[in-house]
């Protein structure tokens, strides 16, 4: 899935990556897609809770190597 912006918050912990895509996807339009990439293990379940809690579309979540992949869709 193509995003429209990515967000390295690679090296940051809870809740940095949190905050920073709360206010990424606030400058963003309906529909685009927010890819954060993390390396905080904890960001998976955060990101989880984060979509249910604020309406964003959670789209996808990857792991890879040691990084995490979060795909938001703007509310």
């Amino acid at each position: 899935m193509d995003a429209q912006r990515e967000l390295d918050t690679r090296g940051l912990n809870c809740p940095l990556p949190i905050l920073k895509a709360k206010k990424a996807l606030a400058d963003m339009r309906s529909g685009e897609v927010l890819k954060v990439v993390a390396t905080d293990p904890g960001s998976m379940r955060d990101f989880q809770a984060f979509a249910r809690q604020t309406g964003n579309e959670l789209v996808d979540q990857q792991t890879v190597g040691d990084e995490f992949i979060h795909l938001l869709r703007r509310r």
